[in-house]
């Protein structure tokens, strides 16, 4: 494939429950959800569950990549809309990628560029939602807005529900933190409606810091006051008040008790976390900074068979809730040209070139996918403050392993990547075919929060 664009191949479950007590004393819930019974639930998975590959790996850049800069660059373009980076060729004859990219360049014929990504939702909260979930996001929102037990499950819900664990780790992992710079986690980052008990491991701390521990519980604002629910909960257990097993907080805590539990106990889980046990050579491979060391536990995860890892590219190193990848050098942010070049995109080359090199010398890629993708792309021309904004009708991501072509270009843009112009793809096709990769038929009903039958993606007419 060339750089030319030219075309490519290619119910909820009733059971009696425990008594109070010996639901204190296990951690089992209403619904059943023990570890044994959650690492035995791929196989009820549905028929062809079980694929060759196990686990999927989304690096996300939260604000909008540009892909001008990074993997479709215009060179004959103006100079208002090319920018000042310059394409440089990769390991792949007529691939050419941006030039602060040079080892993910060195190892192209290992993953493949999608250049026709594309929606009409400008803004972030609506746009991560639907990249994150596959359907666009109904209500209102404001800057503000966060996650709701309304909401549609993100893909690692979807996966912790249809194939359960591959190991002593729990199905679903975020990690360095969620997506809320403004303090407020944004809405597709957990399992809406369908509950706490497929919601992820949420890290919340950075790897790239000395004496770095993952937990056992989140420490988020939103943590703490999911923790303090559950305490009083608990107390009401502890007291012997009167409290129903099918009541909703009852399996809510379950679950909540048995994650922290599996993972406080478990050897196996608890040494996914221990990057200092890596060589100095393989942490430096991913980088010494938050991107890259939390890539680093997400190819641990992925060995202790987790189905699906999140990491966010959202903070600057010591810090926590950052624009990552927002770049309109309005006031109040960076420039966006430097701060590619000096802050994004090393970062990000080390990260994802560590992780791919990695999982290819352990024979881990056939069996996990890996996706580098945010929620939408940049503007083609530069704003007056010599950044680009949001632009979602046209932008890029990157696969690598899973089964998926490597060394290929999938789509095509304009002369000014602003429209798709060859094999279009919108979150919810990239979705489903990462589902019917894993065996998770597209047919596939989900009950919501009120047990109504809710299809796994949008239907189209």
């Amino acid at each position: 494939m060339t750089d030319s664009n030219s075309p490519s191949a290619n119910g909820l479950i009733r059971c009696s429950g425990p008594s109070r007590r010996r639901a204190l004393q296990l951690g089992v819930g209403a619904l059943g959800l023990t570890l044994p019974r959650m690492l035995s639930a791929q196989a009820a998975a549905p028929s062809g569950a079980r694929s060759r590959w196990k686990s999927v790996v989304i690096l996300y850049l939260s604000g909008g990549p540009s892909q001008l800069d990074m993997w479709d660059l215009k060179p004959d373009a103006p100079a208002e809309i090319r920018g000042e980076f310059k394409p440089i060729e990769t390991n792949v004859s007529g691939i050419r990628i941006g030039e602060h990219l040079p080892r993910m360049a060195r190892l192209a014929d290992k993953y493949t560029i999608v250049r026709s990504m594309t929606h009409d939702e400008n803004d972030h909260l609506k746009a991560g939602y639907w990249v994150m979930t596959g359907h666009p996001l109904p209500r209102a929102v404001v800057q503000k807005s966060g996650m709701t037990r309304q909401d549609r499950p993100h893909a690692g819900a979807i996966l912790s529900r249809f194939l359960g664990s591959g190991g002593a780790a729990p199905p679903f992992v975020m990690i360095p933190e969620y997506v809320s710079p403004v303090d407020v986690p944004r809405p597709g980052q957990h399992a809406g409606f369908l509950g706490a008990s497929h919601d992820p491991y949420l890290v919340d701390s950075d790897p790239s810091e000395a004496g770095y521990f993952p937990g056992p519980i989140g420490s988020s604002s939103r943590s703490r006051e999911h923790t303090g629910r559950l305490r009083t909960l608990l107390r009401r257990l502890e007291d012997g008040s009167p409290l129903e097993r099918t009541e909703p907080a009852f399996a809510e805590y379950a679950s909540f008790r048995e994650k922290a539990l599996d993972l406080v106990t478990s050897n196996g889980a608890q040494k996914a976390f221990h990057i200092e046990d890596e060589p100095r050579s393989v942490r430096e491979r991913y980088g010494m900074h938050t991107f890259g060391q939390s890539a680093l536990v997400a190819r641990r995860l992925v060995e202790a068979g987790v189905r699906l890892v999140q990491v966010n590219f959202v903070r600057h190193d010591n810090g926590k809730g950052g624009q990552g990848y927002d770049s309109h050098s309005a006031p109040g942010y960076p420039l966006h040209t430097p701060w590619l070049r000096d802050e994004l995109l090393p970062k990000t080359d080390s990260a994802f070139s560590g992780l791919i090199q990695d999982l290819s010398e352990r024979g881990l890629l056939e069996e996990t996918l890996v996706l580098m993708m945010g929620e939408f792309g940049r503007t083609p021309r530069f704003n007056s403050a010599g950044g680009r904004d949001h632009w979602a009708r046209c932008y890029s991501l990157v696969v690598a392993g899973g089964g998926f072509p490597r060394g290929e270009v999938i789509g095509a843009s304009d002369a000014t990547a602003s429209e798709p112009t060859l094999d279009p793809m919108t979150p919810e096709q990239l979705l489903g075919r990462v589902y019917t990769a894993v065996g998770i038929p597209l047919n596939a009903e989900l009950l919501d929060h009120e047990q109504r039958p809710q299809p796994l993606l949008p239907m189209r007419g």
